[in-house]
């Protein structure tokens, strides 16, 4: 490995690392604003109602979703749906610190979400748009920049990891 090779390895793996930063500090925004929608089906029928206040969508899944062809079909009708209408995506690696994000920081509590007989369906995740000055907030800006120019690289759906804790 030569050391230019090696050296834009390093900023790529920086360069992920502040964009799943950048994910955390907007999913705990999200969260805070209750303008966050989870679950296949929950975020289906929002992006049928409106399309036009979501900004980032979010599908995760781990190695043994990639053989789930039933939520594949779900993955791919999605995205086309985003693609067609603007909507900024996002593929999340790491599902189970996806979890921990939007489980825990709820109350703060891991037995917050013992009590539910299912645990809720974390495969896609919408962030809606409450307020115009949202724009303006440093970290979506950068998540919509980093999805922008990955399109631009004609990656549709660039794959991140969450960073662990």
């Amino acid at each position: 490995m030569t050391l230019e090779e090696f050296s834009s390895g390093e900023q790529k793996t920086e360069r992920m690392d502040k964009v799943g930063d950048a994910l955390e500090e907007v999913l705990s925004k999200a969260l805070s604003q209750r303008t966050i929608t989870v679950g296949v089906y929950e975020a289906a029928k929002l992006l049928n109602v409106d399309p036009d206040n979501v900004v980032l969508c979010l599908l995760a899944a781990d190695e043994d979703d990639d053989r789930d062809v039933a939520l594949q079909i779900h993955f791919t009708l999605i995205q086309a749906f985003c693609c067609e209408n603007d909507i900024n995506i996002l593929r999340v690696s790491n599902p189970g610190r996806l979890a921990e994000l939007l489980l825990l920081e709820t109350d703060g509590s891991p037995a917050a979400s013992e009590g539910a007989a299912q645990p809720p369906d974390l495969h896609c995740v919408l962030v809606t748009n409450p307020h115009s000055s949202q724009w303006k907030d440093p970290a979506l800006s950068q998540l919509i920049c980093f999805c922008r120019e990955s399109r631009y690289m004609d990656q549709w759906v660039p794959v991140i990891n969450l960073p662990e804790r």
